[in-house]
């Protein structure tokens, strides 16, 4: 078996790892998405003109908020923001803070022009014929009414009073149009707003109690991350007792519920059923103890060297922050290239007529020379008004391909963050095992020479098992999209279809999750490439098929057991301090207005503190696995080929050691 440069197998490297495979970050689609994209049109609002509102230097710079002509005229508050609503829209300085309608304003001219001077700057610029009578929404609006800028557009002033909706503490309004209506004919738009109003009351109330209580909440972090790290040094002398206490408790409970269940045998038949069921599962459960009590034995052993490895490279504990670093920049580069991709596209625009058989409509026209074509004629008062960002050349027709593309690279690259991690883990934790004497043989910065390996010689390997598992993951996603657009369908052989492939993609995913991890760890000792450090890390598995599982079962066992006690101990703590009932720290306690948004922070970030170090002992029982089962394999315990796992193995295996060999610490 051939070693190659990047292992921690030996110092006598042979060659050169070989992959030929290397990620291409860059590609066309990232090039054009930065080279048309303008990121200005989600930040700012775009008028009728296709100008920016609140744009520095331009004619629109201390206009930053676009008021509706007419807004009942826009279905809902999606329409407004994401949508063009059927209306003159223009930047404005301010939104209007009172009712008004275009005929009062001109009843009102003769004796008092301050009531136009106020009018006029929801109108057109450079319009000045308050005379001129408006058939329809052109030059100036018909009403306004009482607003306030939110998304920096400008919404009705909605508000409940006594339980009725009302604009500025009225339930009507003139519509400019003769008649009188109720607010409630906004009623739509109002749900909506009004929702997002709550949810932003709310937010602010959220975002008071972390300011007040954020130092608390780090001391809840900090306490998790020592219970965490007490626990994995803990496993070192309490894995087995852990073990034993569960297994003992359960069949007491077992055992329990069928004198239990004896007792009421009288009752019904059933019970019997029960209890003989029951009683099978005691005897399986039991036999199968005996059968795998020495394969627990190994894996217990194992889980208790894991702790003694993270307790001589202690700084592995620590790595996970810098995979959070790395997918922390992914997840930026693509919402970045994604906000690029979707501000594209050139603005559009499209006649806009009141009259419903003008055959011009929403057809796509050009501003500048609109007003010297027939449609002004043919369609009475139609107007060229900025629709939407888009266009119809070959690259604005694939948006859709390439936003596809950009979450098929983000995948790509945060599958490669981890693999990185994984890589470098498993390399530093192969020294710890093939160190001959521990710990004086272990190799000094051990995590640091991993990562250098890593990235060095491995990151062909590792780019490729990255990619095939996006692969199956962007076919995930796919299906899902699927799913989502066919809920409606009344086919059942499409939607049992589409369930069986979205059940077995989720297998396939699983499963090169599973050969991805074992792979990386053969690379990381051996060297070799992705293909063939998966072909064997599958088949040394399949050779110790249930020492796998008996490690498995017994490793999740106990990493849930720590992650419910981190979290949940944690997590009654903040629960009775932030409730004050703990009464030292009555006095020290913040008033809060929802005491469960710290309480839900520090237990939410306890689990990721916890799921953070275990995830590094997970990967380091992983890593010993299988250098246990290759020392067994490459190894008799003869001087020759003396074995480098620790006494306890030795011990629980009942093998002698051949060679003269230091007591493993």
């Amino acid at each position: 078996m051939g070693i190659s440069k990047g292992s921690v197998w030996s110092v006598r490297f042979s060659s050169r790892t070989q992959c030929g495979f290397k990620p291409i970050c860059l590609s066309l689609y990232i090039f054009a998405a930065w080279v048309h994209g303008d990121p200005r049109k989600v930040v700012y609002p775009t008028d009728s003109y296709g100008q920016f509102c609140g744009q520095k230097d331009t004619i629109n710079e201390n206009k930053t908020s676009l008021f509706y002509f007419n807004i009942l005229k826009c279905a809902s508050p999606i329409v407004l923001i994401n949508l063009q609503c059927p209306t003159t829209q223009l930047c404005v300085s301010k939104c209007p803070d009172r009712f008004a309608t275009y005929i009062d304003m001109q009843g009102s001219y003769r004796h008092n022009k301050s009531y136009w001077e106020y009018y006029r700057q929801f109108c057109k610029p450079g319009f000045n014929k308050p005379w001129k009578v408006l058939i329809r929404d052109e030059d100036c609006p018909s009403m306004i009414i009482p607003s306030r800028p939110f998304l920096k557009r400008c919404f009705p002033d909605f508000s409940t009073k006594n339980g009725i909706l009302t604009v500025a503490n009225q339930t009507t309004f003139k519509d400019g149009r003769g008649k009188t209506r109720n607010v409630t004919d906004l009623r739509e738009a109002a749900n909506g707003i009004n929702n997002v109003l709550d949810a932003r009351s709310v937010g602010m109330k959220i975002f008071e109690d972390y300011a007040s209580s954020w130092h608390w909440i780090l001391i809840g972090l900090f306490i998790a991350m020592v219970v965490s790290l007490l626990f994995l040094v803990l496993l070192r002398f309490t894995a087995g007792v852990l073990f034993w206490i569960f297994i003992l408790g359960h069949q007491h409970s077992l055992m329990r519920n069928c004198r239990e269940i004896l007792f009421l045998l009288l009752i019904s038949l059933i019970f019997m059923l029960a209890v003989i069921i029951l009683c099978i599962v005691e005897v399986f459960i039991i036999l199968m103890l005996i059968f795998l009590r020495n394969r627990i034995r190994i894996a217990i052993a194992l889980l208790q060297e894991g702790s003694r490895a993270i307790g001589y490279i202690m700084s592995t504990l620590f790595y996970p922050i810098i995979t959070f670093v790395l997918i922390a920049i992914c997840i930026s580069y693509w919402a970045v290239t994604a906000v690029f991709l979707s501000t594209s596209g050139e603005p559009v625009y499209k006649v806009m007529a009141n009259q419903t058989l003008c055959k011009y409509a929403n057809l796509t026209c050009d501003p500048e020379t609109f007003n010297t074509t027939n449609v002004t004629k043919l369609c009475v008062g139609a107007q060229c008004t900025f629709a939407f960002y888009g266009g119809e050349g070959f690259y604005h027709k694939y948006i859709f391909i390439f936003q596809l593309s950009n979450a098929f690279v983000f995948l790509w690259l945060v599958n490669f963050a981890i693999a990185l991690g994984q890589c470098t883990l498993a390399g530093a934790f192969a020294s710890y095992y093939w160190a001959f004497r521990k710990p004086a043989d272990i190799p000094t910065c051990p995590l640091f020479s991993s990562f250098g390996r890593a990235i060095r010689y491995h990151t062909g390997s590792l780019a490729f098992g990255s990619l095939i598992l996006a692969i199956v993951q962007l076919i995930r996603i796919m299906l899902e999209y699927l799913d989502h657009k066919l809920k409606g369908t009344q086919n059942s052989f499409t939607r049992f279809l589409l369930c069986c492939l979205k059940c077995c993609f989720w297998c396939l995913e699983k499963f090169i999750k599973f050969i991805n991890r074992n792979a990386y760890i053969m690379i990381a000792i051996y060297g070799k490439n992705f293909c063939t450090s998966a072909k064997e890390a599958f088949f040394l598995l399949m050779r110790n098929v249930v020492r796998v599982a008996v490690l498995d079962k017994v490793t999740d066992f106990l990493l849930f057991l720590g992650k419910l006690l981190v979290a949940g101990g944690v997590g009654v703590l903040a629960f009775f301090f932030f409730t004050h009932r703990i009464p030292v720290f009555t006095q020290e306690t913040p008033t809060l207005n929802y005491y469960w948004v710290p309480l839900l922070t520090v237990i939410i970030g306890s689990y990721l503190i916890a799921h953070g170090f275990f995830s590094v002992y997970a990967m380091c029982v992983d890593t010993l696995f299988l250098c246990f089962c290759e020392d067994l394999e490459r190894n008799d315990g003869s001087t020759a080929k003396p074995y480098y796992m620790s006494a306890s193995l030795h011990r629980i295996l009942g093998k002698k050691e051949l060679s003269p060999k230091k007591a493993m610490g």
